[in-house]
């Protein structure tokens, strides 16, 4: 009988890495990026994530929650698609959210949009109705489901539904 050496997590393959595709559909920007790997988050690509996904409306951007990225990389999972998300809104600034709040009795007040903590987002070439069943079976936050303007809203708040 032959033993290998060193103990068992040693030999234990690394987790692999976790990547996450966007396209900013307000600003046309695209990134593909590996978000996670050797047990971390990678400082360069949470920054270049914060850029894509911030308020289009004023430039401002805010740290986005690494959990709702975390959240994006399994539903994308569950679909099979290289494809990446279209995204219609991730960081809103206060002064945006206010200004939308005042528009539309759809948008909340205190907005998890402005903590970094939610995206509305669409798969291209995906059932709209598919990713909000596939975003509520995960039960990691709140899922909005907007048919009309055609997006899914997740965040990484209390487990909710709209």
């Amino acid at each position: 009988l032959v033993m290998a050496p060193g103990p068992l997590w040693a030999r234990t393959p690394p987790t692999p890495e976790r990547k996450i595709g966007l396209h900013n559909l307000h600003t046309g920007e695209r990134l593909d990026t590996v978000y996670w790997a050797e047990g971390a988050y990678v400082p360069e690509s949470l920054d270049a994530i914060d850029h894509v996904l911030r308020d289009f409306r004023t430039g401002d951007v805010h740290a986005i929650d690494p959990k709702l990225l975390d959240l994006l990389h399994t539903l994308h999972a569950k679909f099979g698609t290289k494809r990446p998300f279209d995204v219609i809104s991730g960081y809103r600034s206060p002064k945006t959210n206010a200004k939308l709040a005042a528009q539309s009795g759809g948008v909340a007040k205190h907005s998890y949009h402005m903590k970094g903590m939610a995206i509305d987002i669409s798969l291209p070439g995906s059932d709209l109705r598919m990713l909000q069943r596939a975003a509520l079976s995960m039960r990691r936050g709140g899922v909005g489901f907007y048919p009309k303007p055609g997006f899914v809203h997740v965040d990484v708040g209390p487990v909710r539904r709209w």
